[in-house]
Parts: C-alpha cells; sequence; structure tokens
C-alpha cells in the first residue's frame, strides 16, 4: 500500500468516513484506512475483470487510482460493502406491491431485506383497492394504500441498514386512484410517514385535463368503474397546497418515465428510488456512481480529455460492480443482471461553476449544463457499446428500445444525477446539481475555539482581489451569502446561493441535465419561506413543460404546524371564530422553575412562572454578555411572556423558535444549541420538562443542526446525515 496513491480528503470528512464507511472490529474501533477502504473496493471491483480473461490487478490499480484522486466515487453501499461479507452494493430498489394480504407482507419482508442491506427501496401503491372498497375473502372493507404504507413505514424505523444507513421509502400512487385525495394530504400531519418521499403519478391525461379545465375521473381498479369525477384543478390546487406547506407530494410524469423505458417487453415503469432519480421496474436495481466536476476543469474549461478517461473508466466500473453484486434477492438478481442498468452522474457542480465564473441562474449556465451532460452521456454510451463488443450485449437487449435503433449497449441505461450526499462531503465539493445552501459556516471546536468555514473558490478569489480578511469572513459566515456586504456586484451575481435562486431557473436548470440523462436527475427546488402557493404550482407546471420526469420542492421552515384543514376544522381554528382578546392580567404572586442553558454569550438562565398549572410568564437573563445581547434577550422574554398571556400554546412558541440557526453554535450534553432563541426553546421544554418536535425545521439526529432540503431529501451539511440513507 506504500506506493499506492495517498488519500488527502477533508478535515470534515474524516468523522463521516470512521463513522459510516471504514471498516470496525467487534469492540467498534477503526481498523481500516481511507486508502484500504479504497483498495478494498476497487481490489473487489476489479475482480470482475477475470470472467472475460482481463487480469483484475490492472483494473484494481486504476478503480483505486480514480478514487484515491477523489475524481469518481461509487454509491455508498458499494463504498461501505464491497469486499466484505455483506456485498450488497446497490442503493436504488424498487418492490412491486400486489393487492392480497399475502401479496402485500412479501412486499414488506423484501423491504426489511433491502433496507438491511443498505438500499432504498420505491414502490407503488396503486394496485391496493380503495379504502372502503369490498374485500370478498373476509367479508370486510379494504383499509386503502395510505393504511398500509404507515405498515411500511413502520417496519423501516425498527430497520437498521446493514448497522450503518436507516432505510427510506418512495411512495407513488397514480393520479386517478380513488384514494388520491387523502394521499395528497397524508404528510400534512406531523411525524406520519416520516420514512417515505411521497409523489403523485401525473400522466399526460390529467395535464391535458388540467390545462383544459376539463373534470378527472377517480377508477376503482378491480371494478374498472368511475368513482368520483372532479375537475382536475380541484385535485392539482391540493396537491399544490399540500406541497407548500410540508414539501409533500412530489410529482412524477409517468408517461414521460414510461416513454424512455429502455425495456417496454419486460415490464412497465411505475415508480423511482426514495429521492426520484432513478425510475426501475419492479424487482430492478440500479447502482450509481458520480464524478467530482472539480477536478475536471483547467484554464477556465473543462478539462474534455481528463473527463473523457473519467467517464470511460467510471463506466467499466460500474458495469463491473453489476458481475460482483450480491443482491438481496433472487428477483432482483435476475431482472438487474437482465437489464444492467448503471447510474454516472456528477456532483460539484455549483461550484464547478463558481470555478468557470458563470452564475448559477443564467443562460450562460444552463448551456454548460447541456453540454457538459451531453458529452458524459455520448461518452457513457459509447463506452458501454465498446464493452457490448467485449461481453455481450445486456440480456434483455432484444426487444429494447436500443435493438429497435440498431445500437448494442451493454448496460439498458447508463446515466442518472443522483444525490451525493456524503460522498460529496468526502469529495469536499457541492452534491449533485444543486447550488450551495450557503457560502460559510462556524464551528465550535475543542471548548471555547470557534473556526469559521469560507467556500475555498469564494476566498481565493477574495484574496486574489484583496478583499479578504477576518471581518469579511465572519460577516460572510453570519448570513451565509454576499447579499448585502457591499462587494463588487460580479462578485455577489457569481457566487449566489440557493434561496437567491428564483425558482424558474432550479427548474430549467433540472431541465438542462434531463435532457441529456438516460434516467432521472434528483434536485429540490427551494424555495424561500415567503414563497406562495402560486410559486409552486408555476413550479410544477414548468417542470412538465420543461421535460423533467419529477419535480419536488421544499420551501424554507414549511412544517410549521398544521397549515391545512378539512371542512369546519379551519374555522374552529380561527381568529375570527373565537373573537379578540388582549393578555390576561397578572396576579400579584406566581411561581415557577428557573433552567440554565449553555449559550455562545454565556449561560442563559429562564424562569418559567405558570398559574393554574399552565406556563404565564418568561423571565430570560443572559450572564457575561454585552447590553445589546442582553437587551434581545429581555424582548424575547416579553414577547414570549405576552403570547403566552393571551393564549398562546408553549409549544407553538417552541416550535416557532427551535431550530432557529445562529453563527455561532455551542455543544451541550444532549445536542447542540445554534443560537439565543434555540436556546430559549430548549429552555421552556426543560421548564416544562416535555419535549416538542422541531416541526419548523428538522433538526439532524446525529448533531443537531437544521436539516437541509437538497437532491429530493433532507441532509445534514455538517456531519453528512440523510434521512434517505
Amino acid at each position: 500500500m506504500e506506493e499506492r496513491r495517498k488519500v488527502e480528503v477533508p478535515a470534515n470528512a474524516v468523522p463521516i468516513l470512521e463513522q459510516r464507511y471504514l471498516r470496525k472490529d467487534e469492540e467498534g474501533q477503526v481498523v481500516e484506512t481511507v486508502e484500504e477502504m479504497f483498495w478494498r473496493v476497487a481490489e473487489a471491483v476489479a475482480e470482475a475483470e477475470a470472467r472475460w480473461g482481463v487480469a483484475p490487478e490492472v483494473w484494481a490499480e486504476r478503480f483505486y487510482d480514480m478514487m484515491a484522486r477523489l475524481d469518481f466515487l461509487p454509491n455508498s453501499p458499494t463504498l461501505m460493502n464491497a469486499g466484505t461479507l455483506r456485498g450488497q452494493l446497490s442503493a436504488c430498489f424498487v418492490l412491486p406491491v400486489g393487492d392480497s394480504m399475502e401479496e402485500i407482507f412479501d412486499a414488506l419482508k423484501w423491504t426489511a431485506l433491502v433496507h438491511k442491506s443498505g438500499g432504498g427501496t420505491g414502490f407503488n401503491f396503486s394496485g391496493l383497492r380503495p379504502a372502503g372498497d369490498v374485500v370478498r375473502s373476509t367479508r370486510g372493507v379494504a383499509s386503502g394504500p395510505v393504511s398500509f404504507m404507515e405498515l411500511f413505514d413502520g417496519c423501516t424505523e425498527v430497520v437498521k441498514q446493514g448497522g450503518m444507513r436507516r432505510g427510506a421509502n418512495m411512495g407513488i400512487l397514480d393520479c386517478d386512484h380513488p384514494d388520491l385525495l387523502d394521499f395528497l394530504q397524508a404528510k400534512t400531519r406531523e411525524g406520519r410517514l416520516a420514512n417515505f418521499n411521497i409523489s403523485v403519478a401525473c400522466s399526460d391525461a390529467f395535464m391535458e385535463a388540467l390545462e383544459a379545465d376539463e373534470e378527472w375521473a377517480l377508477i376503482n381498479r378491480r371494478t374498472g368503474e368511475i368513482v368520483k369525477a372532479l375537475p382536475a384543478r380541484e385535485i392539482f390546487d391540493l396537491l399544490v397546497e399540500s406541497a407548500w406547506a410540508t414539501g409533500d407530494p412530489g410529482l412524477v410524469f409517468s408517461d414521460r418515465l414510461e416513454a424512455d423505458n429502455p425495456t417496454p417487453r419486460v415490464g412497465r415503469i411505475t415508480a423511482t428510488n426514495p429521492c426520484g432519480e432513478q425510475p426501475l421496474l419492479p424487482f430492478e436495481s440500479c447502482n450509481l456512481g458520480s464524478i467530482n466536476l472539480l477536478h475536471m476543469i483547467e484554464g477556465g474549461d473543462f478539462d474534455w480529455k481528463q473527463l473523457e478517461r473519467t467517464v470511460r473508466l467510471a463506466v467499466r466500473f460500474l458495469d463491473d460492480v453489476i458481475e460482483i453484486n450480491g443482491f438481496p434477492l433472487p428477483q432482483i438478481a435476475e431482472l438487474s443482471r437482465g437489464n444492467r442498468k448503471i447510474g454516472l452522474g456528477v456532483m460539484g457542480w455549483a461550484e464547478a461553476l463558481f470555478r468557470l465564473g458563470l452564475p448559477y441562474d443564467s443562460e450562460e449556465a444552463l448551456r454548460a449544463a447541456e453540454k457538459l451532460m451531453g458529452f458524459i452521456n455520448s461518452v457513457g454510451q459509447e463506452e458501454s457499446r465498446l464493452l457490448a463488443e467485449e461481453r455481450g450485449v445486456f440480456p434483455n437487449w432484444e426487444g429494447s428500445r436500443w435493438q429497435e435503433k440498431g445500437i448494442p449497449l451493454r448496460n439498458a441505461t447508463v446515466t442518472t444525477i443522483a444525490p451525493t450526499g456524503t460522498i460529496a462531503l468526502i469529495c469536499g465539493c457541492s452534491s449533485g446539481i444543486e447550488p450551495v445552501f450557503a457560502l460559510a459556516y462556524r464551528r465550535k471546536v475543542f471548548d471555547d475555539q470557534v473556526l469559521t468555514y469560507v467556500n475555498v473558490i469564494l476566498t481565493e478569489e477574495l484574496q486574489r482581489r484583496g478583499l479578504y480578511d477576518d471581518e469579511l469572513a465572519r460577516r460572510i459566515a453570519e448570513s451565509g451569502s454576499l447579499e448585502g456586504l457591499g462587494l463588487p456586484e460580479d462578485l455577489t451575481r457569481r457566487f449566489v446561493t440557493s434561496h437567491e435562486i428564483r425558482p424558474q431557473w432550479h427548474v430549467r436548470m433540472q431541465a438542462a441535465f434531463q435532457r441529456h440523462t438516460d434516467n432521472a436527475v434528483s434536485k429540490t427546488i427551494n424555495l424561500p419561506h415567503e414563497a406562495s402557493i402560486d410559486d409552486v404550482a408555476a413550479a410544477f407546471l414548468l417542470a412538465y413543460q420543461e421535460g423533467c420526469k419529477g419535480i419536488t420542492v421544499y420551501r424554507d421552515r414549511c412544517k410549521a404546524s398544521q397549515i391545512l384543514y378539512r371542512g369546519e376544522e379551519k374555522g374552529r381554528e380561527s381568529g375570527k371564530e373565537k373573537g379578540k382578546r388582549g393578555p390576561a392580567g397578572r396576579p400579584g404572586v406566581l411561581r415557577g422553575t428557573t433552567v440554565k442553558i449553555m449559550t455562545s454569550f454565556g449561560n442563559l438562565y429562564l424562569t418559567v412562572n405558570e398559574l393554574d398549572g399552565k406556563p404565564f410568564e418568561v423571565f430570560a437573563t443572559l450572564g457575561k454578555s454585552g447590553k445589546d445581547t442582553m437587551a434581545h434577550t429581555e424582548a424575547l422574554g416579553r414577547l414570549i411572556s405576552l403570547a403566552l398571556r393571551s393564549g398562546v400554546s408553549s409549544r407553538q412558541i417552541v416550535e416557532q423558535l427551535k431550530g432557529i440557526g445562529g453563527s455561532q453554535p455551542v455543544w451541550e450534553s444532549d445536542g447542540v444549541i445554534l443560537s439565543l432563541p434555540d436556546a430559549v426553546a430548549r429552555g421552556l421544554e426543560r421548564a416544562l420538562g416535555e419535549s416538542f418536535s422541531d416541526s419548523s425545521r428538522e433538526m439532524c439526529p446525529s448533531c443537531g443542526a437544521p436539516l437541509v432540503a437538497a437532491e429530493g431529501c433532507l441532509k445534514c451539511e455538517r456531519c453528512g446525515y440523510s434521512k434517505c440513507g
């Protein structure tokens, strides 16, 4: 190993590698270096070469060198499991769900086995009869798809993926299923289907009915009868309202998925993997990998020769993975080897644009995306054709769309734009094709040292112009962006962050990559908290018009309590029904509880006084702090007291404050305190002896930092945790 290339990973990647990727002994101690991990993977994958009379050692060295340079990394299950007894190397699976109890519980068992092996699962639940429909064998009534989804959700919660990852699911329902309206609102109740992303499969016919303002029929699949007909606009409006409120559901354009199905004679595509980038047949899987675009730039442009070499080697690597893969089910092994789908994608696109001097939201960036992905797709398919000459076409090539075109390929699909969460952190680049969420952040280390991390490319540019200093770094870290800092306009325009980009540019960038991608594109259309329902509707319609295969939106802090109501429920909760009243008067004597919470400004002492067993007022005092911070703390206490005396629940107050990020987080024994408002919320919880869920912004269970919506999932940019595995 001494002669092989030394691997240099970012400092932030080391704990991620140690926690999730490097092998451990029975006591849980790490017994593998990063170099040994890459060699373990390279050697295992290269063993496939021997099946065609090629020396595995030569390709193992090439595979290792590509990974050690961090030019390309495969999906996480390959890094974790290659060369181990576990041996399951794919990330993406789709499983069928039949309409009988036996078929449903078979699917549940298969789900557990896939999650245990390290994969994520997608399902289309449209084959299940609607709620209230007759069950002849028991003379009872069906409970419907959503109730069975909760069963799958519970199973996912208790199955730990290979000791390293928790399972994730995609649940899809066709737009003409009778239970569609319940499905649209399935995640408006906080905590329900927490291990699912959900999407509606919208057909071209539905989109045409929507455009023509026509009615749309919901059809019982068992009988073929129309259960209900209602305006397509009414369905779309409810869909949009739910997505605005919670981030779910997304859309998949089902006819578009099927139009690009390379093997329609083998089966119909009705579902995708959890993040939506991999449409698959039932019982099919796919292994993915991504190229680090930051390593493919030289002299103000892409190094096309280096990129071509990397694409060709990566395609060979991914095809070899299929040969050595230990599939969790025989049905999956048969179909995956029959179609041999692979998904080569990219990461670091946002920072590649920084290097190239192109704003993410510009026509120039869109043209660069099409040129780049068109090149990768073309070279990837050419390499698959050469592998077909060497090894044979994929077994289901006969009758495929590739045979119709007269193109012999080794793989039914070659390219995918996948989420790259942790592998992007290992490489030190941005995720997939997402814009950066922030340009800087701060991290507290040891006891009292706070380090500021500013985007490396931005730092280099500021230093080149003589603008960089510690004060500017602090201001960038506080805001996360360059807006309002008085810097040159071209810098502010170039180094743009996710929420500064209008939704249509997010969608158009996704579409630009989709036009040159065999499978699909994982991307989140991030919206600011102030975005309207109309903004969500416009994004959905634009995605369809632009040729996307699906779309996921996420409005910042969109889960701040229940927003959608049924019928008179809204009236019962409204201020108009209750009438207006002022804050209650204060008695002369109250008793309460005082708690202490650590903050970066000193210890916060929070006193909560109660009246009739309920919190009535709050006093907040901050030790060892400047006058301004003390004033802010006192103001928070006064406003909270006013809210409590006016009938606002302590839960609502905590949900508004908990999770608000600041520039100087502090670690406590039970998690991280993100800011002064976050400390007040935690103090309220402790004083009241309750723990309220943070529904305004979900927090990372590993490090306590806020989760960010990206690539169709919620992930942590600090430690690499992802809700989708």
